[in-house]
């Protein structure tokens, strides 16, 4: 008796949102091609990537193709872009180092949760349900509150893009200016520097509850010399 034909098994390469991870990826490359010559398509450009990050696990989870490639590929593509952002941030500010800081603690902050759920055996490093701190657990259980943050942590980056000036390369300066815009701007960029600085201490909590061997020194001067030139 012959056979039925066996069912082919859809490669994870082709996973829907795997497919919109490398739409991300060309959308990226022509916003920071664009990033010195016209600053509104970067912004648009950069954050239309940003909100297919969050369209990719909706697909993720409606058809039922969450993955370790596509987890992977997500957040490289993220740390990446933000790092970028940040980078360009960096030269266009003064003090700059601020910037390098942020960027150092979120690739860490990230890669260490990463790791730490894959050496568990968890499947996910939103799998948080075992660790004693409250906001972490908000963070990635309830998806508004994640989203707020991660939101307006981007956000936040976007304004500073759009309003870096030559003439002026001074952080406290540019956000003084902002403050001087009309209302609509000053409630933007209060609600996005409140969701910033949530971020951040998600992040400092991230690297503090995954203490690997050999790494406590380096992180901790990067914390603390994050908060002592932000601070000032």
């Amino acid at each position: 008796m012959a056979q039925p034909p066996a069912k082919k098994t859809l490669s994870v390469y082709l996973y829907i949102p795997n497919i919109i991870g490398y739409f991300r990826i060309i959308i990226n490359f022509i916003a920071f091609a664009e990033c010195y010559t016209n600053r509104t398509l970067f912004a648009i450009l950069y954050f239309f990537s940003f909100f297919c990050d969050g369209l990719d696990g909706w697909f993720a989870r409606r058809f039922n193709q969450a993955s370790t490639f596509g987890a992977v590929l997500d957040m490289v593509t993220d740390r990446v872009s933000t790092a970028c952002l940040l980078a360009l941030l960096s030269q266009f500010y003064r003090p700059g180092l601020v910037f390098i800081l942020l960027l150092g603690l979120d690739i860490t902050s990230h890669w260490f949760q990463m790791y730490s759920s894959f050496l568990s055996g968890k499947t996910s490093h939103k799998d948080v349900k075992h660790t004693g701190n409250g906001l972490l657990k908000l963070y990635y259980g309830y998806r508004p509150f994640m989203a707020f943050c991660c939101v307006a942590s981007e956000v936040l980056y976007i304004i500073l893009f759009l309003y870096a000036d030559a003439k002026s390369t001074s952080l406290l300066n540019t956000c003084r200016g902002i403050l001087k815009e009309s209302p609509l701007v000053v409630f933007m960029f209060i609600s996005t520097l409140i969701g910033w600085a949530l971020k951040q201490v998600i992040n400092v909590i991230q690297v503090l509850n995954n203490n690997f061997s050999g790494t406590n020194y380096y992180l901790h001067m990067i914390i603390y010399a994050e908060l002592f030139f932000f601070g000032n």
